[in-house]
């Protein structure tokens, strides 16, 4: 039967499926609205089932300070070009606020929420099969702390969110989450590195010192030399603040105000780094 450009329009945003896409489904369901919405979820999961095994590299970052509590999340997809796209980044904070809204505390629990008459993850996959894209949700973390920051890098790829012991200036929070960003850190301190890591780390220090053919009664304080040096590479608050390189991370956050410091971050990029 044929369909009006109106009814067209309203199908399209009910489901922000293409034009063409709602033409095909409206015709399909013989005008019935309910049908060709069902007709168009069901192309998304066909889509997203066939697509499975294809890698989602690309996509969008987004991420949300609301004080004490900041939040982030990607939706991923497989090409640059729908990562640009208005819709595909405003489900992405549509998400996010959802998240926010219900304090999710996982993934999975994000994915269960309700968007309307959908779940998180059946928006998702309706949204694959608009995009003819497999798409998929990752990198969910919240921290919090009497203060929080966020920065998203231009280009939406890559996201910071950190937590402070005090509250802390606008300006300097995000100085500090761009710290992180550029220099991707492991841990805030060395007392949070992963013990499985730092032994590792110790392994290779003592094998190389073993290479070089250092004496064997110096293999212990080269190999603490060498930790040091990697504590002050991947521990958040002793590296080099990158403004200032003759003072680190926590020195400056001292200089701002006596005592502050990070209690928590979280790193998320969608490159390979």
């Amino acid at each position: 039967m044929a369909v009006s450009m109106a009814d067209i329009k309203h199908l399209r945003k009910l489901t922000g499926a293409g034009m063409m896409d709602c033409k095909n489904a409206l015709e399909e369901a013989n005008g019935d609205f309910d049908k060709a919405v069902e007709i168009i979820r069901k192309k998304g999961q066909a889509v997203a089932a066939k697509r499975s095994d294809r890698d989602a590299s690309e996509g969008c970052v987004a991420a949300k300070s609301t004080g004490k509590k900041a939040t982030m999340i990607a939706l991923k997809c497989e090409t640059d070009f729908v990562a640009k796209n208005e819709d595909f980044m405003a489900l992405t904070e549509q998400i996010l606020d959802l998240a926010i809204e219900n304090k999710a505390t996982s993934l999975e629990e994000v994915e269960a929420l309700k968007l309307g008459d959908l779940t998180v993850a059946e928006a998702v996959t309706e949204r694959s099969g608009v995009t003819g894209e497999k798409m998929e949700l990752d990198g969910y973390n919240v921290v919090e702390g009497e203060s929080t920051a966020v920065y998203i890098h231009m280009g939406n790829k890559l996201g910071t969110i950190v937590a402070f012991n005090q509250e802390v200036a606008e300006q300097v929070g995000r100085e500090i989450a761009m710290q992180i960003a550029a220099m991707n850190p492991i841990a805030v301190d060395q007392d949070r590195i992963p013990a499985d890591v730092l032994e590792r780390e110790k392994q290779v220090a003592a094998e190389k010192a073993r290479e070089e053919g250092k004496p064997e009664n110096l293999i212990d304080r080269i190999v603490q030399g060498r930790i040091n040096k990697f504590y002050s590479e991947v521990c958040l608050l002793k590296q080099d603040y990158v403004k200032d390189s003759s003072m680190t991370v926590a020195q400056y956050l001292d200089k701002q105000n006596k005592g502050l410091t990070v209690t928590d971050f979280k790193r998320f990029s969608l490159d390979q780094e």
